[in-house]
C-alpha cells in the first residue's frame, strides 16, 4: 500500500499554508504543522505558551467574530475564508485568512467532545492589493459620475443658448445660420446622451456579475465615498455630508456593486438637486438591522410615478435638470443588487422638497 503521507511529505516541508488541531474542551492546539514557524515566525513546541500572544494581537472588531465562527465550527459546520486581522510590533496590519471545520474522531476522543480543524494562510500581500484595486474601484464609479455631470453641464448649456439664439435670429431668415444652430443643438445633446450611456454601461456590466461577498468595514468605505464627492464640492456646486451612528460598521457584502448602487443613488440625487443644494448619506446600526439612507434637497419625485420607480425601462424615468438622460434601468438595477444582499429599498419624496432613498440589511447579513 502506497503510504500518501510520506509521499506528501516533501510538499508539506515546503507548504506555506499552517494546519492546526485545536480542543475548544481543553483550549489547547493539539498539532500545529511546521509553516507555523516559517510563516508566522512561533515555536511549534511553544504554540500553546504563544497562543494568547496572537489573540492579544488581533484587531479587537474581530475578536467576537472570531468567536462566534469558531463555535459555528465546533458544531460542525463550515467556516471558510475567514479574514482576519493581526497588529504586527511595527504597528502595521498582518492578514490571516481561516478556514476550520469540527469534527468528532472515529471511537471518540481522550479529551472528549469535538475537535476543530483547519489550516491558516498570511494573505497580508493578496488583500492589499484587493484594497488598492477596490479604492480606485470607488474613485473610479464616483469620479466617473462626477465627471459625467462637469462634462454634460457645458453642453446642455451652450445647447440651450443654442435654441435660444435660434429663436433670436429667426426674423432674419437666414437658413445657413438656422442649420448651424441646429446642428450645435443635436451636436451637444449627442455628446450628453454618450457621455451618460458610457456611465450607465460600466454600471449595467459590473452589476451582472456574481456576488463575491466579504466583511468590510462599511462606515469606512462610506465615508470613503462620499470623500471623493466632497472633494470636487465646488465644481459640482453642491454640498455632501456623511453620518454614522459607529465609527465601525461591519457588513459582508459585495463591496464593488453594493458602493456602486450607492454611488448611482447619489448620481442620481445629484441631476435632480439644483446647485447649492445638500446630498446625505447615513449609516446606523440597529438592534437586527443596518439602515443606509441617501437624501437630497433636490425637486422630489412626482407622486404619479413614484409606484412604478424599480420597473425595468421604467416610465418614470426623467432627464435631469441639465438635460441628463435616463435610461430607466438605474433603479431596477439598485433594487436587484440590494435584493441580492437579502435587503430591501424604498424611498419617501415630495415634490420640491427633496427625497430619501432607504436601504435596510438585515443583521445576518452584516458582520
Amino acid at each position: 500500500m502506497i503510504d500518501y503521507a510520506h509521499l506528501f511529505a516533501p510538499l508539506a516541508a515546503h507548504d506555506s499554508v499552517v494546519y492546526f488541531c485545536y480542543c475548544p474542551t481543553q483550549q489547547r492546539v493539539l498539532y500545529v504543522s511546521e509553516a507555523y514557524e516559517r510563516e508566522l515566525g512561533g515555536q511549534v513546541a511553544a504554540v500553546n505558551e504563544e497562543l494568547p500572544g496572537w489573540l492579544a494581537r488581533l484587531h479587537p472588531d474581530d475578536h467576537t467574530y472570531l468567536t462566534e465562527q469558531l463555535c459555528h465550527a465546533a458544531t460542525g459546520q463550515l467556516v471558510q475564508d475567514l479574514e482576519l486581522r493581526l497588529h504586527t510590533s511595527d504597528n502595521k496590519m498582518q492578514w490571516l485568512c481561516l478556514t476550520a471545520v469540527g469534527y468528532l474522531p472515529e471511537g471518540g476522543n481522550a479529551t472528549g467532545g469535538m475537535l476543530i480543524s483547519g489550516h491558516l494562510r498570511d494573505v497580508t500581500a493578496a488583500r492589499a492589493m484587493v484594497e488598492l484595486a477596490n479604492r480606485y474601484q470607488a474613485k473610479k464609479n464616483s469620479m466617473l459620475e462626477i465627471l459625467s455631470h462637469d462634462l454634460a453641464a457645458p453642453m446642455v448649456l451652450v445647447q440651450q443658448m443654442s435654441g435660444y439664439i435660434k429663436e433670436k435670429v429667426e426674423g432674419l431668415h437666414d437658413e445657413q445660420l438656422n442649420v448651424m444652430l441646429e446642428e450645435m443643438r443635436l451636436i451637444c445633446q449627442q455628446g450628453v446622451n454618450l457621455i451618460r450611456d458610457f456611465v450607465d454601461q460600466e454600471f449595467m456590466e459590473s452589476s451582472q456579475v456574481d456576488l463575491h461577498l466579504t466583511r468590510i468595514d462599511l462606515a469606512e468605505r462610506l465615508r470613503i465615498l462620499v470623500a471623493n464627492y466632497q472633494e470636487r464640492e465646488q465644481a459640482t456646486a453642491r454640498h455632501f455630508s456623511f453620518e454614522t451612528s459607529h465609527p465601525s460598521i461591519y457588513a459582508e457584502i459585495d463591496e464593488n456593486k453594493f458602493l456602486q448602487a450607492i454611488n448611482n443613488l447619489l448620481s442620481n440625487s445629484l441631476k435632480f438637486t439644483p446647485d447649492g443644494g445638500l446630498l446625505r448619506v447615513t449609516l446606523r446600526q440597529q438592534p437586527t438591522r443596518l439602515v443606509i439612507t441617501v437624501t437630497d434637497t433636490g425637486i422630489g419625485i412626482p407622486q404619479d410615478v413614484q409606484p412604478e420607480l424599480f420597473e425595468r425601462f421604467t416610465p418614470a424615468r426623467r432627464p435631469g435638470l441639465r438635460g441628463e438622460k435616463s435610461t430607466g434601468l438605474g433603479m431596477s438595477i439598485i433594487k436587484t443588487i440590494v435584493e441580492l444582499h437579502q435587503g430591501r429599498i424604498w424611498f419617501e419624496s415630495e415634490e420640491g422638497r427633496g427625497t430619501t432613498f432607504f436601504i435596510e440589511l438585515p443583521l445576518s447579513v452584516a458582520g
